[in-house]
C-alpha cells in the first residue's frame, strides 16, 4: 500500500510498522516471514529476509519478536584491474524485541528494544563491523465513526523508530543510525458482509541532523566536529529546523505513502498505493500494486513496484510474506 501502515488494521506484520497495533490485533500468537529480491534491475544476489512472531501473554498484553536479515551478494575488491581480487559477502541484520499494551479501551503503546549488526566486509585492517542498540517508541489508537457506514473504524499511529546509539566501523568516526518518525492516518469500513475496504495515509521524518552545513557562525571544521559529537536526543530535535534551505527544504524532508485495499469475503485482497519523495532528497516516486489470499490460518501477500521515475533501481522489485495465525 505504497509503504502505508503506521495506522492500518493491526496485522502479523505490525511489529515493522507500529507494534502498539498488536494490542489490538484479533489473533492469539502468530507469525510471518517476508523475501524481498532488492534492487533485480541491478544485480541478482541482494535480498532481504524478514521473520516476525507475537504472542499475546493476557487481554491486555502481546510480547513481539522479529529477525531482519539484509544481504549486499558478493562484492570483488581489487587494487588493479589486472588482478583476480577476492569477493566478499556484505550483509546487515536487527534483532527486535516489544512489549505492545492497551492503555485504555481505544488507545495502546509500545516499546520496542532493537540490536543492529553491520557488516560491510571491506577487509580493510582498521574497519570492524558496526554495532547498534536502539529502542521504537510506538502509540495507536481507534475509534468507531460513521464517516462510511456503522462498522468503521477511523485510527491514528504514531512511531518514532531506531531510537539509538551512533554506529561507528573504525571505533573513531560516529555515524547517526536513521531514526525516523512516522504518523499515519486510517478508515476502515466494512460495505456489508462480504467487502470491506480502508485508506491510508503515512507521514515521514528522518530524524538525523544535515551534514556538512557550516552555519553562519562557525567553520565547516567546527560544524564537523560538533556533529559528530552531538547527542543523539539533540539530533532528533535539531533535525527540525537544520536544513541550508530553511523551512521548504525542511517540508521536502517529508515523504508520504497513499494506500487502499479490499477485501473481499476476508479471504481474497487487493491493495494499491503511491510513495512520494522529494528530489532533493531521494527521488522515490512509485506506485505499488499488491494482492494477497488467506486459507484458514495461512496468508499469503504479494506487492510489485511500479516507478514514476525512469531507469528507477527499484523497478520490478517484488515482496512475498507468508503468514500463519492462531486463534
Amino acid at each position: 500500500m505504497g509503504n502505508a501502515g503506521v495506522a492500518s488494521t493491526p496485522d502479523m506484520n505490525s511489529q515493522h510498522w507500529n507494534p502498539a497495533k498488536f494490542a489490538f490485533i484479533e489473533y492469539d500468537m502468530g507469525a510471518s516471514m517476508s523475501y524481498t529480491p532488492w534492487l533485480r534491475k541491478l544485480v541478482n544476489d541482494i535480498n532481504m529476509y524478514y521473520l516476525t512472531g507475537f504472542m499475546r501473554l493476557d487481554e491486555m498484553q502481546v510480547l513481539s519478536a522479529s529477525v531482519r536479515y539484509f544481504t549486499l551478494g558478493e562484492i570483488t575488491y581489487r587494487t588493479t584491474a589486472e588482478e583476480t581480487g577476492f569477493q566478499v559477502k556484505p550483509n546487515e541484520f536487527a534483532l527486535d524485541l516489544a512489549y505492545s499494551r492497551l492503555l485504555s479501551e481505544r488507545f495502546s503503546g509500545s516499546v520496542a528494544f532493537r540490536y543492529i549488526r553491520s557488516d560491510l566486509n571491506t577487509m580493510q585492517e582498521d574497519m570492524n563491523p558496526g554495532n547498534s542498540f536502539a529502542a521504537d517508541l510506538a502509540f495507536y489508537f481507534r475509534t468507531p465513526t460513521n464517516i462510511m457506514g456503522e462498522s468503521s473504524q477511523l485510527a491514528a499511529g504514531i512511531n518514532v523508530s531506531n531510537i539509538g546509539n551512533k554506529i561507528s566501523y573504525d571505533g573513531v568516526n560516529n555515524q547517526f543510525i536513521p531514526t525516523n518518525m512516522r504518523l499515519g492516518v486510517s478508515l476502515d469500513s466494512e460495505l456489508d458482509a462480504y467487502n470491506k475496504v480502508s485508506f491510508n495515509l503515512d507521514l515521514n521524518k528522518l530524524l538525523v541532523p544535515t551534514p556538512g552545513f557550516s552555519p553562519e557562525d562557525g567553520t565547516a571544521d567546527d560544524y564537523a566536529r560538533e556533529y559528530q559529537d552531538m547527542s543523539v536526543t539533540k539530533a532528533m530535535f535539531r533535525s527540525f529546523s537544520d536544513a541550508p534551505g530553511g523551512m521548504e527544504e525542511e517540508l521536502q524532508e517529508i515523504s508520504y505513502a497513499l494506500g487502499a485495499e479490499y477485501w473481499y469475503d476476508g479471504q481474497f485482497a487487493l491493495r494499491a498505493g503511491y510513495f512520494h519523495e522529494h528530489e532533493n532528497k531521494g527521488n522515490r516516486k512509485h506506485f505499488t500494486a499488491g494482492l494477497g489470499l488467506k486459507f484458514n490460518m495461512m496468508t499469503l501477500d504479494a506487492s510489485y513496484i511500479i516507478p514514476v521515475v525512469q531507469n528507477n533501481p527499484l523497478a520490478n522489485t517484488i515482496r512475498f510474506t507468508l503468514g500463519i495465525d492462531l486463534d
